[in-house]
């Protein structure tokens, strides 16, 4: 047996793991920050074009304009893009008192008037397509054109047990890298402030104020998207008055269309900007395809 020793080595330093945010890639639009009715408000904007009408994108119940922005940024060489935070949202400062749907279109006026923006061209996601049917109603004249995204918000998400089973249905058909960008959204906004919105939207007349729109519309739906009742019964309602509406499918999307369709999507809106017809995007690969199904009778015949 050795009389010898072993002196034990100290061990390596445990390396401490770390998460790294992966660094968010350039983005066409700057992030800016302005002042409205006193609240500090973040918002997103295009460099041009200098002479460019402009199209501004509202976000949807809970979210910021994060998740707008891959639609935005492929619509931004043509049109002089904003992509608000509306107060109480993403990373703007609340009102001191909640906003409603009626608020909420106050808001985005009084961004625009502090942008200097006078007409602009309207794109919303779900209840973002309740505020831009409101800032119609009480702004006619500033409004070029309407493009509602998968406008929930109605009869169809009631109650808000309903409204949350659609939402978790819809999670699972979404891609997951939107949890990134919805979550903290979500988190930031509070379950408070959720029941208060839902339950003032629920007395908002979101029919009323889409059938009596009097600009060119664009209604786009995704086929796969629970928060909607189907294509067909859209269809219905806005074949029941003599409209400017134009009613779109995209096969193979789901609610968050600005997010996960957005080649798609901007191929959509710029060709109805442009009067001309609707087809599918050939620089869009993919299952997902777009087609229309209704073409109100004030709108031009692109045939």
């Amino acid at each position: 047996m050795s009389d010898e020793t072993t002196t034990p080595q100290p061990s390596a330093p445990r390396r401490r793991l770390t998460l790294r945010r992966r660094p968010a890639p350039p983005s066409a639009l700057a992030s800016r920050w302005t002042t409205v009715d006193g609240i500090k408000l973040h918002y997103r904007e295009s460099p041009g074009p200098p002479d460019g009408a402009t199209m501004t994108h509202l976000h949807g119940f809970g979210l910021s304009g994060a998740y707008l922005v891959p639609t935005a940024e492929l619509l931004a060489d043509d049109f002089h893009t904003l992509v608000p935070d509306l107060p109480g949202f993403g990373r703007s400062g609340r009102s001191p008192s909640p906003l409603g749907v009626e608020g909420l279109a106050h808001a985005a006026a009084a961004f625009l008037d502090e942008r200097q923006v006078a007409t602009t061209s309207l794109v919303g996601n779900s209840m973002g397509c309740a505020v831009i049917c409101e800032f119609a109603h009480r702004y006619p004249e500033r409004v070029d054109r309407a493009v509602l995204v998968a406008p929930a918000g109605g009869l169809h998400n009631q109650p808000l047990t309903t409204a949350m089973k659609q939402l978790v249905m819809d999670s699972v058909r979404e891609p997951p890298s939107l949890i990134t960008v919805a979550v903290p959204d979500y988190l930031r906004f509070g379950v408070p402030s959720t029941v208060r919105l839902f339950r003032a939207l629920t007395q908002f007349p979101s029919l009323e104020r889409l059938l009596e729109l009097q600009v060119p519309t664009l209604v786009v739906l995704g086929r796969s998207d629970p928060l909607m009742p189907g294509p067909e019964r859209i269809k219905e309602v806005a074949g029941q008055t003599a409209n400017s509406v134009l009613l779109v499918v995209i096969h193979g999307a789901a609610h968050a269309i600005n997010f996960s369709h957005p080649g798609e999507l901007a191929n959509v809106i710029r060709r109805f900007m442009a009067d001309r017809p609707i087809i599918d995007d050939p620089d869009s690969p993919g299952h997902a395809h777009a087609y229309e199904i209704h073409r109100g009778q004030h709108l031009p015949d692109t045939t």
